[in-house]
């Protein structure tokens, strides 16, 4: 409630242990103001004083109804709780997505990995660590946590709501975090991103966090493993790039011709040759802190 006035009322209205009393009995059944009197062995006018308190705070009803002598008036509780936000702000008004695709972390289209590398789902390890073999199997598709220490992920997008629609803006985002032997929370990684084999910059990673166990991590995980990332945002607008609201590069939807592909190539890459080579772990939906795939936005702001 914002309204100064009305809290007064009601906090006024519950400061008295009689009126609160009143309520509770109220709470029963109605009651006309002369059996209020009468209950708690008071005046009429004190009760109808106490009555006119609860009712200009909008806690009870009070009706007119026939009566032996004349007309009474019947008093019934009108709500049953209150809620008071103290430091009420009108919510700010968030731009709202036009077209979002989720994308499963497993539904990669190409790759290329060195270990330590390795692939879980939500119930279960998906192969032998360090086996890059598991990367080409079926059950990839089920993956809900993919690390890698140097190589890449490609994901392909459809771009068909891009082409049709007004879009000024598009968001990728994702849980991601290096990849460090068991973790190491302070262990850089550099990540190349890439769109439609176009480089846009480095996205620095700054740890493998296991200080904790994920929001979302199975009880089976082991505790003494990656937990948890951070969640990262790569934008292409009509003005530049962005990663994690930083601008990394003049690269626009216009400049990158992306309206006239077919799909959007995301690439997630650690180089040979990268400053900080610490890999990556990529989280799914069901593993980390965070309850998403790689999800891509397009927005019209």
């Amino acid at each position: 409630m914002d309204d100064r006035d009305k809290i007064v009322d009601i906090c006024k209205a519950l400061s008295s242990p009689i009126r609160l009393d009143i309520l509770h009995y109220l709470a029963d059944k109605p009651a006309i103001i002369s059996d209020v009197a009468t209950k708690f062995d008071i005046p009429l006018s004190s009760a109808a004083l106490y009555i006119k308190v609860l009712e200009n705070a909008g806690l009870i009803s009070v009706q007119p109804i026939p009566g032996s002598k004349g007309s009474q008036k019947l008093c019934g509780v009108l709500i049953n709780s209150v809620a008071i936000d103290m430091f009420y702000r009108p919510p700010v008004e968030q731009p709202t997505y036009l077209h979002r695709e989720s994308m499963p972390v497993g539904c990669y289209f190409d790759f290329d990995v060195r270990p330590s590398c390795g692939m879980v789902s939500e119930s279960q390890d998906l192969g032998f660590e360090d086996n890059i073999g598991i990367f080409t199997k079926p059950s990839r598709f089920n993956a809900q946590l993919i690390w890698l220490s140097t190589g890449y992920l490609e994901y392909r997008f459809s771009n068909l709501f891009l082409k049709q629609n007004d879009v000024n803006r598009i968001r990728f985002s994702f849980e991601i975090c290096s990849e460090a032997l068991g973790y190491n929370n302070d262990w850089p990684s550099d990540v190349t991103i890439s769109i439609n084999n176009r480089e846009l910059g480095i996205l620095h990673l700054t740890g493998d966090y296991g200080d904790r166990r994920g929001k979302l991590n199975p009880e089976w995980w082991n505790p003494y493993s990656t937990q948890y990332g951070l969640l990262r945002t790569v934008e292409i607008t009509n003005d530049g790039t962005y990663f994690d609201g930083n601008k990394v590069s003049n690269q626009t939807i216009s400049s990158m011709s992306l309206k006239d592909c077919d799909y959007l190539r995301l690439k997630l890459e650690v180089k040979e040759d990268a400053k900080y080579k610490g890999g990556f772990n990529l989280f799914g939906s069901k593993f980390g802190d965070y309850q998403q795939d790689i999800l891509m936005e397009l927005y019209h702001d």
